[in-house]
Parts: C-alpha cells; sequence; structure tokens
C-alpha cells in the first residue's frame, strides 16, 4: 500500500478494489497529507446489492453505446509469455496503448 501511495501522483487517487495479499493494508495518514493524494475503496458487489437500479440504467446505457457502436474496444497490444519482461517495459515507459496481454501464442 505505502509503495502506491508514493508513485501517485500530485492529487492522484488511488483505488482499493481487493487484499490480494490477505492483509488488509493500514493507510498512513500523513501519506495523503504529503501529496494531497486519496484513497478510495471500490467494492462492486456492494455497490450492486445498493443501487440495483443505477446499474440496470448504466448497463442499459453502455449497451445502447455500443450497438450503436458509439463505444469502442481499446486497441490490444499481444506480447508472448517470453517476452514478458517487454510487456512490463512498456506499460513502464508508457508507451503502452490500450490493454497489454500475455499470450501463449502471440
Amino acid at each position: 500500500m505505502t509503495d502506491s501511495l508514493r508513485s501517485l501522483a500530485s492529487e492522484g487517487r488511488l483505488v482499493v478494489l481487493a487484499f490480494s495479499g490477505g492483509e488488509i493494508p493500514v493507510v498512513k495518514a500523513n501519506r495523503l497529507l504529503l501529496g494531497n493524494t486519496g484513497v478510495l475503496g471500490a467494492a462492486s458487489r456492494e455497490f450492486f446489492d445498493q443501487q440495483p437500479a443505477m446499474v440496470a440504467g448504466l448497463w442499459d446505457r453502455q449497451l445502447r453505446l455500443r450497438r450503436a457502436r458509439a463505444l469502442h474496444d481499446p486497441p490490444v497490444q499481444l506480447y508472448p509469455f517470453a517476452d514478458a519482461r517487454g510487456a512490463l517495459r512498456a506499460i513502464a515507459h508508457r508507451q503502452a496503448k490500450g490493454k497489454v496481454v500475455l499470450s501463449r501464442q502471440a
């Protein structure tokens, strides 16, 4: 968590989706103050349960936009597993556009 907060630009936001490490991380308030940053939890299940009408409306809107071809899929940059380092390098150097995907068949 600390490394993620350090990586934020001034006024950046960190969105917490899950705790893959098993432990629930602790956020030190001074880290937030130093960069005027924030942490936001995003639990989709809770949102779906608490706002079902809004979620249904958003899905309907998305489907209408997709049918009208107003939404486009992001470009995909396909890398073979053997070049995972190259994929990570592209992300680190901000050369990646859209989705970076590792594949056995690339």
